[in-house]
């Protein structure tokens, strides 16, 4: 499992430029605690489930993904702003650098899909997505597969950020589920890949959560998790620097 310590080292900055720059806005965490070996028969060799005392997570994070640019290159409105609903899971890798592993992400902007599966190697899922903000701080966030073949089989999530700002501490099951700055991925030749992302800390809020309807976990192979989620947590958002992808294994 990783240390204390190299799970505070991944906050530091890499060295050198960033690949692109984003910004992750008004996102809602939703956790479903679940079975370790649920989720570590589901990993790459070389990938472990990393766990919060003895415990194992599914996330699933509706977002906001704002002004995506590549370095010296400017946003572009029509293809820098878009939608993302992720599923994901917590994972460390054979040097002890913890992570996430994401099952699927569902975007509604054709071409950031193609570009994260093809210089990301990420399942990215094309999908119709709209997101509405009622009576000036309530989201209604829905989104549709588009290789669906149900209209039932969609995700509908209703949350309202509240405006109070904390950081999580060290050790805590916030800092667990939302101090990540790796992601890790395989490419066709089965090799385990690692991107690291910089941003500040997460400035985390209490969130509101009137709706949750989801069908990420069956979409995705996973058992129907039919219960109310573990914990909630929103953030209003961060700027991100991102870097390119190397190989996870070595120092």
């Amino acid at each position: 499992m990783p240390t204390d310590e190299q799970r505070l080292a991944m906050r530091h900055r890499p060295a050198g430029a960033a690949l692109m720059f984003q910004s992750w806005n008004k996102l809602l965490f939703l956790h479903w605690s679940v079975a370790p070996k649920l989720i570590q028969k589901l990993l790459p060799a070389g990938l472990f489930v990393d766990c919060f005392d003895g415990t194992a997570f599914l996330g699933v994070v509706p977002f906001f993904m704002k002004n995506i640019r590549f370095r010296r290159t400017p946003a572009l409105p029509w293809i820098s702003n878009f939608l993302e609903l992720n599923l994901r899971t917590y994972v460390f890798d054979e040097l002890g650098r913890p992570g996430v592993w994401f099952f699927s992400l569902d975007c509604n902007q054709p071409l950031a899909v193609w570009a994260a599966r093809t210089f990301f190697h990420l399942p990215y899922q094309h999908a119709s997505m709209q997101a509405s903000l009622k009576n000036g701080q309530t989201i209604d966030y829905r989104s549709e597969r588009s290789t669906q073949k149900k209209a039932a089989e969609s995700s509908h999530f209703t949350y309202s950020l509240e405006t109070n700002v904390a950081y999580a501490k060290p050790g805590t099951l916030e800092s667990f589920l939302t101090e990540r700055y790796l992601l890790f991925a395989v490419n066709p030749r089965k090799q385990i890949l690692r991107g690291q992302v910089h941003h500040a800390p997460y400035p985390l809020c209490n969130v509101e959560v009137q709706h949750v309807e989801t069908d990420l976990f069956e979409l995705n192979g996973l058992p129907s998790l039919q219960r109310p989620f573990d914990h909630a947590i929103g953030s209003h958002g961060v700027n991100v620097e991102v870097f390119a992808l190397t190989k996870a294994t070595g120092q």
